[in-house]
């Protein structure tokens, strides 16, 4: 299964939007990839309305939702279409048809002991096809939204701006919305570092722990 830094791996797979290649038919654009353990069932009712409520979210970030089970494509559709009728959501994005469990056993989503069905798996891939962020839940809990979102909008800061972001970025309680520069690894780096402790939105607690504001 990949980790954290490799590369996505190839994948040809057929959803309820047709045929798709992972990560190639998404290139230069993120990926949420996450899996559910089975159609027709309670917690990943709510799951799939929640992540649709918010998908114009993940589109303005430029990440693309596709979720996955074991389930056929033809259940996908009916409980999608049950979701329609009884819930007034309409899934719009594309849901991979695992049968037979290839994609998820690739992936590492099949949990041991577990039968075919998918464990709550979150798979964010950058631009680049390198999996960035990995995510585990147990059947009984549900995701948390929310934090998928923080964890797109950290990974893209942490990319633009060459920065860390602290515990509950951007509302930690000490440090706001700042960010924490990475700690320079040479005697040259640790002077240049102190020098800059009178800037403008530069906080200097030693030579490792740096914080800036994101507009400096």
């Amino acid at each position: 299964m990949p980790l954290i830094g490799d590369e996505f791996p190839e994948l040809e797979v057929e959803t309820t939007h047709g045929s798709i290649s992972l990560p190639d038919d998404y290139e230069g654009e993120w990926i949420v990839l996450f899996s559910h353990p089975g159609d027709f069932t309670p917690v990943c009712t709510t799951e799939f309305t929640a992540f649709e409520e918010r998908r114009e979210e993940f589109e303005a970030r430029d990440a693309n939702l596709v979720g996955l089970s074991v389930d056929r494509v033809h259940s996908h559709h009916k409980w999608t279409e049950w979701i329609a009728d009884e819930l007034d959501v309409d899934i719009d994005f594309p849901i991979i048809a695992d049968e037979g469990g290839t994609v998820g056993e690739r992936l590492g989503m099949l949990h041991p002991g577990g039968g075919s069905a998918t464990i709550r798996a979150v798979f964010v891939v950058d631009p680049k096809g390198i999996v960035r962020q990995i995510l585990y839940y147990p059947k009984e809990i549900g995701r948390n939204i929310d934090e998928i979102l923080r964890s797109l909008d950290a990974l893209q800061t942490s990319d633009e701006e060459g920065v860390a972001t602290p515990a509950d970025w951007p509302n930690n309680d000490l440090f706001d919305d700042r960010v924490l520069l990475p700690p320079p690894s040479t005697v040259d780096g640790i002077a240049s570092r102190e020098s800059i402790a009178d800037e403008d939105g530069v906080e200097l607690y030693d030579w490792w722990f740096t914080l800036r504001d994101l507009d400096s």
